[in-house]
């Protein structure tokens, strides 16, 4: 506690120095007024799908500091880090005197996030929004945050058409519901499954998909995954990220959970997986992540 109390007092004396220690007593927010008159912007991104925005936006060379969950472009894993989003210290955030710092509603714990707040930082938490108009809402306020307003009007446009495209094939493509079971299997002794409410439930749904631990019968957010539940949900297919079948050593280690072997899907061995970010991150790729996620589960299905 006393590092950040003294890592808040040192932030306050350099307000001072720069003349703005009444702007920040005022509640304004004066390093973002450094920004707009000019002075290079320092941005710390909590959320993967927040720093491709970023990119997408041209404002690479602004970012100081990033999460672990940013890992697209790669060069963003060269970016100094600060670390799990939900397990956030202030002294890693504010080592890198930051200008802003924009964040997911996973950034946490919010003691943190009012800590680097007191230190007179801007804290920008977004709404996830499992949605593609979620997504057009972040890009506009991330333009807005950091000054890239036109780029972020443009980007917007651009993904709108990509959007229609997308949506306009899969009309094409008329085929019966896959029934998937989405298995989050990062940690092998935390094996969860999403319902209802959560990035999977929504992705799954966009590819013309069945959810089948969603709807009204299923559940909210992601529970333990128990054999019980796993094989009366009857799944076609078995979806997974690319870095649960790496924890999981493989495709048969995800087809050893525990009632996967006793469904349609392990049967047949239908698992389809996505890198994590791609899939569930809802970032600027979301066009493409959807056409790659309904091309999968198509093509694991029989003709």
């Amino acid at each position: 506690m006393r590092s950040v109390m003294s890592t808040l007092r040192a932030r306050r004396n350099a307000l001072k120095t720069l003349g703005l220690g009444a702007l920040a007593l005022a509640g304004a927010d004066p390093l973002r007024a450094l920004a707009a008159a000019g002075k290079p912007r320092r941005i710390v991104s909590v959320g993967g799908a927040l720093t491709e925005i970023v990119y997408a936006l041209s404002a690479e060379a602004d970012l100081v500091g990033v999460d672990t969950t940013s890992l697209y472009p790669a060069s963003a894993q060269k970016l100094p880090s600060v670390g799990y989003a939900r397990t956030l210290s202030s002294e890693g955030v504010l080592a890198l005197a930051p200008t802003d710092v924009i964040a997911t509603e996973e950034a946490g714990p919010p003691t943190v996030l009012q800590q680097v707040k007191a230190a007179g930082i801007p804290v920008t938490v977004m709404n996830s929004n499992y949605r593609f108009e979620g997504l057009l809402e972040r890009i506009r306020r991330v333009g807005q945050i950091i000054g890239r307003d036109e780029p972020a009007a443009r980007l917007a446009q651009t993904l709108q058409q990509q959007w229609s495209a997308t949506r306009q094939e899969q009309a094409r493509r008329k085929h019966a519901p896959v029934r998937v079971l989405f298995v989050l299997a990062h940690a092998p002794n935390q094996i969860m499954v999403g319902g209802r409410d959560t990035g999977a439930d929504a992705m799954i749904a966009y590819a013309g998909a069945l959810n089948v631990l969603g709807g009204p019968a299923g559940f909210a957010g992601y529970k333990p995954l128990t054999p019980e539940a796993v094989i009366a949900a009857r799944p076609d297919v078995v979806l997974v990220t690319d870095q649960g079948v790496q924890a999981s050593g493989g495709v048969d280690g995800i087809l050893k959970l525990p009632g996967l072997e006793q469904t349609p899907a392990g049967r047949s061995r239908r698992v389809v997986s996505l890198e994590a970010m791609y899939l569930l991150g809802f970032g600027p790729r979301l066009p493409a992540a959807v056409a790659a996620l309904d091309a999968a589960l198509v093509k694991a299905m029989p003709a």
